[in-house]
Order: C-alpha cells, then sequence, then structure tokens
C-alpha cells in the first residue's frame, strides 16, 4: 500500500443510526492509523455533540418511523429520488433547520481543531458542513461517503467537493445530479481493514465449533438485529441437520433471549452470537448469508466473495442495496415465507452459489478504506496547490 504523509488533519462526521454509518467512520479512521500515522483523526458523532436534543428528536423518529410505519418510510425516499417533497425546498429547509441547531458548538470545534478536509458517511451532518462552507465558516475540504449502492437527493449539495461512491456503477447515478465526473472516486464503501486480509475457511471453522464438511449459513439482521431472523433460524433450523447456522442478533438482546430458548428444539447445529467485533470471521466462515441489505453489511460480504439471500428488505435504502446486488448476481431477494424452499433448493445446485461467490468477489472492494485515505491525500495536495 505505500506510505503517504500529506495528511494532517481529519475530522469524521457521521451519525449513530444504526451501526454502518459509524462503522464506515472507524474504518477510514484505522485506514488513517495505518497509513498516516502522524495525522490527527476524530470521529464526531455529530448530533449527539452539537445537540443532544435534536439527536433524540430526528434519531428517534427516523428509528420509530423505520419500525412503525417502514412504508411511509419508503413513500417518502422515494418521492425524494424524483424530486418531490423531501428535495428541492423542502430539503433546504430541513437541512437549514439542522444546521442552525448544531452549528454554535460544531462550528466551535472546527474553528479549534482546523481541520484540512471533514468527510461525512452520513447526509445530515454532510448538510451541516455544506450550509458552514456556504457561510464561509469552513474552508476546507468537505468529501461525501455514501454508505448504500445508491445515490440519493439527499446526499447531494453544490458545496461539497467529492463523493466517494460504492461502484463504479453509480457514477451515472452521480452524473445525473450534475456532479462532475472528476468529482467522483468509487473506491468502495469503506470498511473494516480486517476485511482486506485472506482467511481460511476450515480452520476458521474449527475455531468456532464448527463442522468444517457442512455448508454454513450466516443468519444477521444488522447491527440492531432487525428484521424477520427469528423466523428465519425456525424455518432452516428445523429443516435438513446436513447444515450449520451461524446467528448474530447484534444488539436486540430480547431476540437473543428467545432463540436460546428454541435453539435446543431446532435439528441443526447453531453458533448463537449477540454483538459480535469479530464479523469478519463469521462470514468467511459461511458459504452464504440470509440477513438485511444494509449498505456496509452488503460491502462487507462483497468483500469476501459472500453470497447474499436477502429477506423481504425494508423499503428506502434497503430495497435500492437490494437492487444492486441482485442486479449484479451477487444474491437474491427471497420472501420470509419461501427462505427454507429457495435456501434448500440452492444447495442442491452448489453451482448456482459458485457463481454468486464469484459475482460478490468481483465486486467487493475489501481495501476501500485505504483507497478513500488516499484519496484524500491527493485532493488535499491539489486543494493546497490551487
Amino acid at each position: 500500500m505505500g506510505t503517504i504523509g500529506k495528511l494532517r488533519k481529519v475530522l469524521i462526521l457521521s451519525v449513530s443510526v444504526g451501526a454502518g454509518h459509524m462503522r464506515s467512520a472507524e474504518a477510514i479512521k484505522k485506514a488513517c492509523s495505518s497509513l498516516t500515522p502522524e495525522a490527527e483523526v476524530v470521529i464526531l458523532d455529530t448530533f449527539h455533540y452539537a445537540n443532544p436534543l435534536l439527536e433524540k428528536v430526528v434519531i428517534g423518529t427516523y428509528m420509530e418511523m423505520l419500525k412503525i410505519t417502514p412504508v411511509l418510510y419508503g413513500y417518502l425516499y422515494r418521492q425524494a429520488e424524483r424530486g418531490q417533497p423531501l428535495s428541492g425546498r423542502g430539503k433546504v429547509e430541513f437541512n437549514r433547520m439542522l444546521s442552525i441547531l448544531s452549528a454554535p458548538r460544531l462550528t466551535a470545534y472546527i474553528r479549534n481543531f482546523e481541520p484540512q478536509i471533514i468527510i461525512c458517511t452520513h447526509p445530515f451532518p454532510l448538510g451541516i458542513v455544506s450550509y458552514l462552507k456556504k457561510r464561509g465558516e469552513f474552508m476546507g475540504l468537505a468529501v461525501a461517503t455514501i454508505t448504500d449502492y445508491t445515490v440519493h437527493s439527499f446526499w447531494i449539495f453544490p458545496e461539497i467537493d467529492s463523493y466517494i461512491i460504492g461502484s463504479e456503477a453509480l457514477i451515472p447515478h452521480c452524473e445525473q445530479f450534475g456532479i462532475d465526473n472528476n468529482r467522483i472516486k468509487a473506491t468502495g464503501i469503506p470498511i473494516d481493514p480486517a476485511f482486506n486480509k485472506s482467511y481460511d475457511k476450515h480452520l476458521l471453522r474449527l475455531g468456532l465449533d464448527l463442522d468444517p464438511g457442512l455448508a454454513t449459513i450466516l443468519l444477521m439482521g444488522g447491527g440492531l438485529g432487525m428484521g424477520p431472523l427469528l423466523s428465519a433460524v425456525k424455518s432452516l433450523g428445523s429443516g435438513s441437520s446436513r447444515l450449520q447456522l451461524i446467528v448474530v442478533t447484534g444488539t436486540n438482546n430480547a431476540l437473543y433471549e428467545q432463540l436460546v430458548r428454541i435453539i435446543p428444539s431446532l435439528s441443526c447445529k447453531i453458533r448463537l452470537y449477540g454483538f459480535v467485533d469479530n464479523i469478519h470471521q463469521l462470514m468467511a466462515a459461511s458459504d452464504f448469508m440470509v440477513g438485511k441489505a444494509g449498505g456496509l453489511t452488503c460491502a462487507e460480504a462483497l468483500a469476501l466473495g459472500l453470497p447474499m439471500f436477502i429477506v423481504d428488505p425494508l423499503p428506502g435504502q434497503e430495497e435500492r442495496n437490494t437492487e444492486f446486488i441482485c442486479s449484479m448476481q451477487a444474491g437474491v431477494k427471497v420472501k420470509e415465507n419461501d427462505l427454507a424452499a429457495v435456501v434448500t433448493s440452492y444447495l442442491q445446485e452448489q453451482n448456482k452459489i459458485t457463481s454468486m461467490a464469484s459475482a460478490a468477489l468481483a465486486l467487493g472492494k475489501p481495501g476501500a478504506a485505504y483507497d478513500v485515505v488516499n484519496y484524500m491525500s491527493h485532493v488535499v495536495n491539489d486543494f493546497k496547490a490551487i
């Protein structure tokens, strides 16, 4: 990877909605520590730092909408994609409100820290940075890191200098929003550098107390353990004993306790985990994954060549990520009620799984975080030279 020594101060702004946005921020920081150890890199959970009350209102409303009325969220998301209520004037006003309520503390922090570059892994802080640039309160570089396999209008601000995206296939989407090609970099979604290593599936399975010779399925519901994880474990776990399951419930403790009670009655071997910090090993030990289509989860799976069976994706970003993964033949979309039958069918035709694994590996960008750091160094030096 070589060494670079051009970055001095980097501020990464994110928001703790789910886990993906912060994980992407942490991946960039880890890569910075490796490539530019002399650089000072700070991650701020933007609303938590700038205005905790705003955090409760905005993030709380967003999460409740996803849980209680996902159809409404999906409708608003699609309308905004088409230039309706939450793009245009509505987006401007929403962003202005967030910026006014967040700007005082954030502006003071930026003034004291003096970052060369601010990189945002969520559109909310990106809009605030755009507002600060427009007012002349931040004169450095602002970079958007889009953490899904789609480009939504909520990420688009004229003051933003560069856009980091998950795949070259998304470049035309950016261009449709009027973003010049020289401001787009398809590094891939930044993921933990641990995904940029090779793993021995046989040894990993032995270390996880799994049978190295059995088909191994990873079931996940994202960091929050959302989605039809319980029914997926029941339907797959009560079928063939010629497979084994790795189940990760994230921070969903209630789901973990439910599974502890039902797993003894199921016919196949199951390794159950709550929140883990070795998801790269669990993915590398598996033949394919059943779960949700969060942007970071998709990027991690692709990096390891892990095919995805995506169950009933939530409206909005998950739908778009699913469309992307399926269009590239790296995964399939499955209805909850059909899961066991579809998985059984694929297990009987191993060539299909092998083909999906090859497609996933071709799409994967395991070194994305390092590429982001190198790109930041490049744009900072170009900026200085102007």
